[in-house]
């Protein structure tokens, strides 16, 4: 893979990763729910939200990594290879997944799994 191509890969990566992070930030904050407990349907209600806050920042968080790995490919000199069988992962794949880690084939083979 040329270096102009994995250079428009880093920028697509630090790109979401940017985006990503103020999401998380966003979702980090604890929201205020204030101090009534008058009705228990309004209290199970907010931390319900509370519960599904957490889920998407998890979420958000396990993206981040993701892309992390792949940033650090990038500097190792190891981007856009297959972890499962060391072939190189297509620019199909790619183009839409950038921090994939695995070939389509692999990612096939998972699946069926």
């Amino acid at each position: 893979m040329d270096q102009s191509k994995i250079d428009g890969y880093r920028a697509k990566l630090e790109k979401q990763r940017a985006e990503l992070m103020v999401a998380f930030k966003k979702d980090e904050r604890p929201e205020d729910f204030g101090n009534d407990v008058d009705h228990l349907e309004e209290e199970a209600s907010e931390t319900e939200a509370a519960d599904n806050r957490m889920a998407a920042g998890a979420g958000l968080k396990e993206r981040i990594n993701e892309i992390d790995v792949a940033l650090n490919k990038i500097r190792m000199g190891k981007f856009g290879i297959c972890e499962k069988c060391g072939k190189e992962i297509g620019a199909d794949v790619l183009a839409v997944s950038p921090e994939s880690q695995l070939c389509k084939s692999c990612k096939k083979a998972l699946a069926k799994k």
